[in-house]
């Protein structure tokens, strides 16, 4: 029986936000364990070089990019529900599709390119996972609880990364890499052909759906050139860049700064990395409800500015100083308060980009995810270059940087309050 898209449940309502939940684990699951494919099998002196691998990364990334506004479009077109059970669908095939690749023995720069067009695949795949999951919650939950369903979306996808690593690990070392690449595709594909029959049936928003687009935007609220030039819109999108930025760094690279750099085993460095993206995660979780919690004390303006603003700064503040210890014990401590405290700010950029796009929900996270990814798909390629040339400290120096400044541009974002705001 199909979930009743517009039942006031609180029991359904929550079912809809653990359904959008398990496709951002095992979208993030699927996405993440190609990096620890690249450093337990892929990189090596009969392998892959470092740089060769981060083009893989970023193949997914670029066309992910590229791809996102059409993605946004077709999300508002179809509905939330059916892009993200074509997403899972088209997601689980092409990683199988990577599996096979890797049954088929083939030479090793043979296997790279067939690795930077399949995983250029799965990036347009994946295209509705974010907007369609933050599109869902806007319509599927009421306003005053959308960041705390935000973080928890947000933060089960981080629970996919921090599982990867001793996860998708453990099967690597059971079934070899292909294998664990068609294990990940079987259960993405399973879960969407159970949200087939579960997912809510609404196709677009209803009438009233309020936008947030300034006054004199208002009356043309399902046009897509006033949100494109809206300037919360464009300062919310450049400071969701550099918050992609420091966060791909370390997705696809913690791994390997641990076992390479600080000298951990190929066990400890899953473990270690798997602490500091599980700090993100709690920190989305907790980071939703704090943010509802100050919205509703000091308004959405500077509720939002304060959450995103102290925090981003602190997670610049920690990284730098991880960074600089050169000790792995410590580097995890700080490294993990650093990713917990920029998790926490995650929600309310899905919040208010859905709020801001109104009925063209979908294709506003799509603005604001394409501005993100087309910034942090540089971070798989330049962070090796940084590194190589710079030292690892300067290379994370660098995204410290970038995050704090990301940060500062909330002073200039007006995530008004809605006027059907519930308290």
């Amino acid at each position: 029986m199909s979930i009743a898209a517009g039942s006031t449940s609180p029991r359904t309502r929550w079912g809809v936000v653990a359904m959008l939940m398990g496709f951002t684990f095992l979208g993030h699951f699927n996405r993440v364990g190609m990096s620890v494919v690249g450093d337990e099998r892929l990189i090596g002196a009969d392998g892959l070089t470092e740089v060769q691998m981060g083009i893989v990364y970023s193949s997914f990334l670029a066309v992910y990019t590229l791809l996102m506004l059409p993605g946004g479009w077709f999300i508002d077109r179809v509905g939330p529900a059916a892009a993200l059970r074509w997403m899972g669908l088209g997601f689980g095939i092409c990683a199988i599709l990577t599996g096979v690749l890797g049954w088929m023995a083939l030479p090793v720069q043979t296997l790279w390119v067939g690795l930077v067009l399949l995983r250029g695949i799965t990036g347009a795949t994946s295209t509705p996972l974010h907007p369609g999951a933050a599109r869902g919650v806007a319509l599927w939950t009421p306003p005053h609880v959308r960041s705390t369903a935000n973080g928890l979306v947000t933060a089960a996808a981080l629970l996919g990364i921090s599982v990867t690593y001793p996860g998708f690990g453990w099967l690597i070392e059971q079934l070899d890499w292909p294998g664990a690449c068609a294990v990940g595709g079987v259960m993405l594909i399973a879960f969407s052909l159970v949200w087939t029959v579960v997912a809510p049936r609404n196709r677009v928003a209803a009438p009233r759906e309020p936008s947030l687009l300034a006054p004199q935007e208002a009356s043309a609220r399902g046009a897509i050139w006033p949100l494109l030039r809206n300037r919360s819109m464009l300062l919310l999108t450049a400071s969701y860049a550099a918050v992609g930025y420091f966060q791909y760094l370390f997705f696809y690279w913690i791994k390997f700064y641990f076992q390479n750099n600080l000298g951990l085993s190929v066990e400890d460095s899953r473990w270690a990395s798997f602490i500091v993206t599980m700090s993100m995660a709690v920190g989305m979780a907790v980071g939703g409800v704090c943010t509802d919690a100050v919205c509703r004390w000091c308004g959405d303006r500077w509720g939002r500015r304060l959450i995103a603003i102290s925090c981003m700064g602190l997670c610049a503040v920690f990284a730098l100083i991880g960074a600089k210890s050169g000790e792995a014990r410590q580097a995890t401590v700080l490294f993990s308060l650093s990713l917990g405290a920029l998790g926490v700010c995650e929600g309310l950029f899905w919040t208010s980009a859905t709020d801001l796009g109104g009925r063209i929900g979908g294709f506003a996270g799509a603005i604001m995810n394409t501005g993100g990814n087309g910034v942090s798909a540089l971070a798989p390629v330049v962070t090796p270059i940084l590194a190589k040339h710079f030292g690892w400290e300067s290379a994370i120096g660098v995204a410290c940087v970038i995050c704090a400044t990301g940060g500062l541009l909330w002073l200039g974002i007006e995530p008004a309050a809605s006027a059907e705001r519930e308290t």
